[in-house]
């Protein structure tokens, strides 16, 4: 284990309590000291839930330990039935009790309370929250069929005899979750325009008996494959439900979900796509306005930047396509915490020719941000306080998030309009990037000088994120000390800043380094021009 003062994920009861408070009718039931508590303001002051995670705590104390910790179990198990009265109760250790060994899961099983009880062994010290999610899931699901095993067909076999609409379960969204509402929403809406019912949709909202009714539908779909990856294989070795592999984020892969939904609902392709590959006016590719800013004057000036990916494997992945393939954008590094899906992660790493960054470890994403140079990052709240630090454009596609990415408004990044959503949340920050930057190239002005009147954008406008501040955030991630490098000449640094700022930390390392190599003690401007040129080869 290492101490560190950010992580991108918590320890598997976390996973397990993002499931729980995602359902109804389920009750968990945590070992864990005073203090563990803690958990429940991730879901009321980040989520902005109204009421507390359905979690009772058996909060033992230092005295507890030297007595009968077992019995204090058994306790809190009878009296959360009794108050809660769930379908179903989840009973499993924090990282610290499992220290103690007291078995929870199975001392509760054995009480015979009259309702399923699952133990939950998520081991805190080898695996983390989303892998506890995914397990939480999986065991909860497997509960709730135990009763329907007897009739499953691990060979499919053909469901829609009757004529009725196909149907589709839905799997993965949870609280904590990055814009699962509303993605959940969009999808519905997108399935019931191809001819598609909903049958379940599951953690989000439903209950264990929404989940005895999962072998109901055609097929499955895998919204996010970090939380229902291991239940959807399950549920199509078990009873023959096909899953979708296609993440519908972006206006090609909303697209290719479009086409994988109606092989698997036994629909016509030339009749749900029609009109949509050719892009033709229609639903489907009206939907999006991404295609259509993308090719606009006023995005033509952001082809070519460069963008540094991370997050968890599906929406990296996710992203680093479209940036490349829909926004023109080249991606200089793509990364991951999500070390399960290590092999699909480096398989679309080589697709842009960089290597896959997996690690969770923040100063090791800040040191690669830092080496890349980007000129925007997507990644999670941690690279967005990275990325302010070194003065580059960011925008947040994965968790763990902040408040500020659970919006109020319906703001989807699955389907069509979801890549309207990317497209304002991606594009915007370097758009107001450029406006800051010709703010600073004519502060001298009169209009922009200290004397005149503020503009709308507040007292900072013309002077927001001088050179040197950028400089000293360079050195925070790592760079050398000034008193080792050439010295600026006045003039030099006043040509520095006509370059944008979000590029600027880059091209002062490469002039310093090509002053450096070449034994100049002072940089000119003949200088940053000549390292310019010899960089730009």
């Amino acid at each position: 284990m290492e101490l560190t003062l950010w992580t991108y994920e918590g320890p598997p009861h976390i996973g397990a309590m993002r499931v729980v408070t995602s359902m109804r009718d389920l009750h968990y039931v945590l070992h864990a000291p005073q203090g563990d508590t803690y958990a429940d303001l991730l879901f009321t002051m980040i989520e902005r839930q109204d009421q507390r995670p359905p979690v009772t705590y058996t909060t033992f104390q230092a005295r507890d330990l030297g007595g009968d910790t077992a019995g204090l179990v058994k306790q809190t198990v009878a009296a959360a039935y009794a108050r809660f009265r769930p379908q179903m109760l989840l009973v499993g250790e924090s990282c610290t009790a499992e220290l103690l060994q007291d078995q929870a899961g199975t001392l509760a099983a054995s009480m015979n309370i009259g309702i399923p009880v699952v133990p939950l062994e998520l081991p805190a010290y080898s695996k983390k929250e989303n892998w506890g999610a995914a397990e939480t899931f999986y065991q909860v699901v497997r509960a709730a069929l135990a009763g329907r095993l007897a009739e499953a067909a691990p060979e499919r076999e053909s469901r829609n005899t009757g004529g009725r609409r196909p149907r589709a379960n839905l799997l993965g969204p949870t609280v904590l979750g990055l814009r699962c509402r509303d993605d959940v929403t969009e999808i519905t809406r997108l399935l019931s325009r191809l001819g598609v019912d909903v049958n379940v949709v599951a953690p989000l909202g439903a209950t264990p008996a929404d989940l005895a009714r999962l072998p109901d539908a055609d097929f499955n779909i895998d919204l996010y494959p970090e939380i229902a990856r291991t239940t959807c294989a399950w549920l199509e070795r078990s009873f023959g439900q096909p899953y979708t592999r296609t993440v519908p984020m972006g206006v090609g892969a909303t697209r290719g979900f479009m086409r994988e939904v109606a092989v698997l609902a036994g629909l016509d392709q030339d009749e749900v796509l029609a009109g949509e590959l050719s892009g033709a006016s229609s639903t489907a590719a009206s939907a999006s306005r991404l295609p259509w800013y993308s090719r606009s004057v006023d995005s033509t000036y952001l082809t070519g930047k460069r963008v540094f990916i991370f997050g968890d494997a599906t929406h990296a992945i996710a992203a680093a396509r479209v940036a490349r393939d829909e926004l023109g954008f080249e991606v200089v590094g793509l990364g991951s915490y999500s070390r399960e899906f290590g092999r699909e992660l480096r398989a679309a790493a080589a697709l842009y020719g960089v290597d896959a960054l997996i690690t969770d470890d923040y100063l090791a994403v800040e040191a690669a941000i830092a080496e890349a140079a980007p000129e925007l990052v997507l990644g999670t709240q941690m690279e967005r306080h990275i990325a302010k630090r070194l003065g580059i454009a960011c925008a947040v596609i994965s968790t763990p998030i902040h408040v500020q990415d659970v919006p109020a408004r319906y703001s989807p990044v699955y389907g069509f309009e979801g890549a309207n959503v990317i497209f304002d949340s991606w594009v915007h920050p370097l758009v107001m990037g450029l406006e800051e930057h010709l703010l600073q190239m004519f502060r001298e002005d009169f209009e922009f000088n200290d004397k005149a009147v503020p503009s709308h954008l507040g007292k900072s406008v013309g002077h927001a994120a001088p050179a040197q501040d950028i400089d000293v955030a360079m050195e925070a991630a790592g760079e050398e000390s000034a008193a080792t490098l050439p010295r600026w000449a006045p003039e030099t640094e006043l040509e520095l800043r006509k370059i944008p700022f979000f590029v600027r930390g880059k091209a002062r390392r490469n002039t310093e380094r090509f002053a450096r190599e070449r034994g100049l003690a002072t940089i000119t401007v003949e200088t940053l021009y000549d390292a310019k040129a010899h960089f730009g080869r």
